[in-house]
């Protein structure tokens, strides 16, 4: 059985993987963190991402679609138990303070 589709990519990140290669070039020796930065930087100051969210939007379009052709297909999703889920370890019980120790022992004084 094939696996789940992968969500799509955010109109930024379509945009950035372009315009990656540029930015490198821009500054070279630039580290991947500054790429970043410097993405985000020029994403905001850009005008017009219609050309980006219309992509963004096919792709999520494809994306659903892939969903139901994978669901109907007998794919199975987290919901119905079927997927294994990573489960938080139980909370160990909260340590005695010395406060709390040295309140007990007044305690059995007074008895």
């Amino acid at each position: 059985m094939a696996d789940k589709p992968k969500r799509p990519l955010s109109a930024y990140m379509l945009w950035l993987n372009s315009a990656r290669e540029g930015i490198k070039r821009e500054t070279p020796g630039i580290k991947v963190t500054e790429v970043a930065k410097r993405g985000g930087e020029l994403w905001r100051a850009m005008k017009d991402k219609s050309e980006w969210e219309a992509k963004a939007a096919k792709a999520k379009d494809d994306y659903d679609r892939a969903v139901k052709e994978f669901e109907a297909n007998g794919g199975s999703n987290s919901t119905n138990g079927n997927a294994k889920k990573r489960s938080k370890p139980a909370k160990k019980p909260a340590k005695k303070t010395k406060k709390d120790d040295s309140d007990d022992d007044d305690d059995d004084e007074s008895e």
